[in-house]
């Protein structure tokens, strides 16, 4: 199953982002189920299933629409970000434990986002440029037949661009994007986590 979830059972979930991004609008949160997998199954085997080349192969209109929204990042400028130890980034909200604790070093790239945080059930990265200051919430939930995924877009607000970029956008991510790269995740995690054939 492919869906959008609510905000209550997403509040429900035991997350660090909670009081990360406590002050940062949620602006959707979906939800996949992959069957199978064995026990002591990470966000990483998720993680390891999303490069930016797996999710342009989710289907020919994706890889357009992450093609033209690169292009037009490009042309506009939208994707230049901000100088390095920048007070915007929320790396500054970590305490000494989060990084300690965090499995991936604090600004690694993942795809155009950057790391924040991640144990072993949830990862939390960020992306900041001229059109939003987002961040993308992986949380792992373990369940009889398998596990669920959740992912949670939090949006903070750059500047007036920000609403009306997103009131854009969010049609083809609601509509084409996610559900086609949750449905590509879902195959995935079948044939290279759970080792089905069907």
């Amino acid at each position: 199953m492919t869906t959008r979830v609510t905000l209550e059972e997403y509040e429900r979930l035991d997350l660090r982002a909670h009081a990360l991004l406590s002050d940062v609008p949620l602006h959707d949160v979906w939800a996949v189920d992959l069957r199978g997998g064995g026990s002591g199954r990470t966000v990483a085997d998720v993680r390891a299933l999303l490069s930016m080349d797996d999710m342009a192969a989710a289907g020919p209109a994706v890889r357009f629409l992450f093609r033209l929204r690169g292009w037009l990042g490009r042309v506009f400028g939208w994707d230049a970000e901000p100088a390095a130890g920048s007070t915007d980034s929320f790396a500054s909200r970590l305490s000494a434990d989060d990084r300690e604790r965090s499995r991936v070093p604090t600004g690694t790239p993942a795809g155009p986002f950057r790391a924040l945080f991640e144990s072993a059930h949830e990862s939390i990265s960020e992306i900041r440029n001229s059109t939003v200051h987002a961040f993308s919430v992986f949380a792992l939930v373990e369940r009889p037949d398998g596990y669920r995924l959740y992912w949670g877009i939090h949006v903070r607000p750059v500047g007036r661009i920000t609403a009306w970029y997103m009131a854009i956008i969010d049609p083809f991510r609601r509509f084409i994007i996610y559900p086609s790269v949750l449905r590509y995740l879902q195959s995935a995690w079948a044939h290279r986590v759970a080792g089905r054939s069907d």
